[in-house]
């Protein structure tokens, strides 16, 4: 099982509207699945603060926040998400080489 599928396995533990993990890693110097970015819905956001939702999010994955080096997070009640409809695009690579 990749990683990609081992995160998005355990976001399902949050039972999510919406989970979409990217390997953003091609974008990025430091090998493969190493970094990532998850676009997360979910009811238990409602009312939490954007660190709130990360803390969750990395309370879940818990082990795995070891096994890669960057997460970027979009979280989103799914209120938020029908207004935005999707996730920014990820910038970059500022360095790393």
């Amino acid at each position: 099982m990749s990683m990609q599928q081992r995160i998005e396995q355990a976001l399902g533990a949050l039972s999510p509207v919406h989970v979409q993990v990217l390997d953003e890693s091609h974008m990025h110097s430091r090998g493969q699945e190493t970094h990532y970015k998850v676009v997360l819905v979910c009811e238990q956001f409602v009312g939490l603060s954007r660190v709130k939702r990360q803390q969750m999010v990395y309370a879940t994955l818990g082990e795995l926040m070891g096994q890669f080096h960057a997460l970027a997070q979009h979280t989103y009640t799914p209120e938020e998400w029908a207004a935005v409809g999707a996730a920014p695009a990820s910038p970059t690579c500022a360095g790393g080489h």
